[in-house]
């Protein structure tokens, strides 16, 4: 029949730059995947790539910036004063954060100056601009949703 929008499966996957560099894989994390096809928890191009698929389906895919975390914006660099960087931690270049954007949305940020007065932030998600590679094995379909407390957010409350 083919996997539709709102179905739930498990997918294997690898995902990799044109380099052949691993950045991604399910066995990294000791299982398969689990999501809800269109329900926008993946970037758009891996979503969109299993519909119609069938289990025990194995494909390759390439997705260009615009299918995945989007093309790399310049002027997304922001300057922070040192004294508001969390304190006992220090700030290097290429570190990784949790910021909160001024709407109340989480986002990762990555150091890339670092002043005695300043340290600079780069917003861009840190896969922006870059070509992503997939092989995908369809491993399940018809799965259950995961319990409100599994939401994967590390939360730590239910939703």
């Amino acid at each position: 029949m083919g996997i539709k929008k709102g179905d739930i499966i498990k997918v294997q996957y690898t995902g990799t730059f044109d380099d052949g560099t691993v950045f991604d894989s399910s066995e990294t994390h000791g299982k398969p995947m689990k999501f809800q096809v269109g329900s926008g928890q993946l970037i758009k191009g891996f979503d969109s790539s299993v519909l119609g698929k069938d289990v025990g389906d194995e494909f390759s895919i390439k997705l260009q910036p615009a299918e995945a975390y989007g093309e790399y914006q310049e002027g997304m660099s922001q300057k922070v004063p040192r004294d508001q960087f969390p304190k006992g931690t220090e700030p290097e270049i290429g570190m990784m954060l949790q910021v909160m954007s001024p709407d109340g949305q989480a986002a990762i940020a990555t150091i890339t100056e670092v002043s005695e007065e300043d340290i600079t932030l780069d917003l861009n998600h840190p896969m922006a601009g870059k070509v992503l590679n997939f092989k995908i094995k369809i491993i399940e379909t018809g799965c259950e949703p995961d319990a409100p407390s599994e939401c994967g957010c590390g939360c730590g409350h239910d939703h």
